[in-house]
């Protein structure tokens, strides 16, 4: 059976059972987060825009903030068969994008502060992150399959690398 391609946009989060392809593109600050469980056949894929959700009102899509997200794609993991034990996290993304003179320091951190909270709410969670790519100031793309249950992480400038 050939896989299925799901493009995700800012703030998506899906999940989807084998064989499936994840895509998200643009990530500058943003990540992509991958949770997978081989076992089940089970992939899921957020596009996380920003740390918390602190201030948002409860009106924005789960997939936006790291501490929604992260624990949402967790449990429709788990929905679709996913054990909780078996489930394996990869991110790309969390670059610095733009140097602006004047801009508060807060606000160029972005993408670290996002994988920071991501990160941390994934070992709240007790998922294993056993692959990354993120920082620096370039923007990536990124591609999850199950065919061979890599996340292929395509760098502005730089090329493709397989995690």
């Amino acid at each position: 059976m050939a896989e299925k391609s799901h493009v995700l946009g800012m703030a998506d989060l899906l999940v989807a059972t084998a064989p499936v392809k994840l895509v998200t593109l643009g990530l500058g600050s943003c990540i992509g987060l991958v949770l997978f469980d081989q076992q089940a056949k089970v992939a899921g894929m957020a596009h996380i825009m920003l740390p918390d959700s602190r201030g948002s009102g409860g009106t924005e899509k789960v997939g936006k903030f790291a501490d929604t997200a992260v624990p949402a794609l967790f449990n429709e993991m788990l929905r679709h068969g996913a054990n909780k034990m078996r489930i394996r996290a990869k991110i790309a993304g969390g670059a610095q994008m733009f140097a602006l003179p004047g801009a508060s320091a807060d606000f160029l951190t972005v993408g670290a502060k996002n994988v920071r909270e991501t990160t941390m709410r994934l070992a709240r969670l007790g998922i294993a992150l056993i692959a990354s790519d993120t920082g620096g100031n370039r923007g990536r793309t990124i591609e999850f399959s199950t065919d061979n249950w890599l996340l292929k992480v395509k760098t502005l400038g730089k090329g493709v690398a397989e995690i």
